[in-house]
């Protein structure tokens, strides 16, 4: 389960990412679209998963987050089961440069509910306070339209696309690069 809290919101919080996330974080790369923000072509196993942690997640140059919704009496620290359920994911890799890249995931039984840009609103107040990132971007394949959707009401700007980038579900996909200064971010 979710580590201690890190960012708070009214209804979501922030908690790290631990190793026993691996299930959950396991959904990630069964969805085409998620994973190929992995760089990723193909599942992985939960034994895979445990090594995308330690070594992705837990790298010095990447920040995760889970997105959680916390029971009322949920601990600060590290909450059984019952006491929170994770919404979305949220990994910046680079984040020791410049422009970190953001990658987001909304389970599917999540979709439609806030918690995508919520939860990227959680990560970027993290981000920017901890890390000197001038700016933020991201990548969305065409035909992802929650994840575009989550990206834009976060404030990022569509800064061009790139012809079918992608194979999935049967067909090359365009992707489009966003982008968030941090001046832009400050400003709302």
């Amino acid at each position: 389960m979710p580590g201690p809290i890190l960012e708070t919101a009214d209804d979501l919080v922030l908690r790290t990412v631990e190793r026993e996330d691996a299930e959950f974080l396991q959904r990630l790369f069964t969805d085409p679209y998620a994973r190929l923000g992995f760089h990723e072509h193909s599942h992985k196993s939960e034994n895979e998963l445990e090594e995308f942690i330690e070594e992705e997640v837990e790298g010095d140059g990447n920040a995760a987050y889970l997105a959680c919704v916390d029971e009322a009496d949920a601990p600060w620290e590290h909450p059984d089961e019952d006491d929170t359920t994770p919404v979305s994911f949220v990994f910046a890799s680079h984040v020791d440069r410049d422009r970190p890249r953001l990658v987001l995931w909304v389970p599917p039984e999540h979709r439609g509910e806030g918690h995508g840009a919520a939860a990227l609103e959680l990560a970027l107040k993290g981000l920017f306070r901890t890390y000197d990132a001038h700016s933020v971007g991201a990548e969305v394949l065409d035909g992802d339209d929650p994840t575009r959707a989550a990206f834009e009401n976060a404030g990022f700007t569509d800064e061009g696309s790139g012809r079918e980038l992608a194979f999935v579900d049967g067909e090359y996909r365009d992707a489009t690069q966003y982008g968030l200064l941090r001046e832009e971010w400050e400003d709302e």
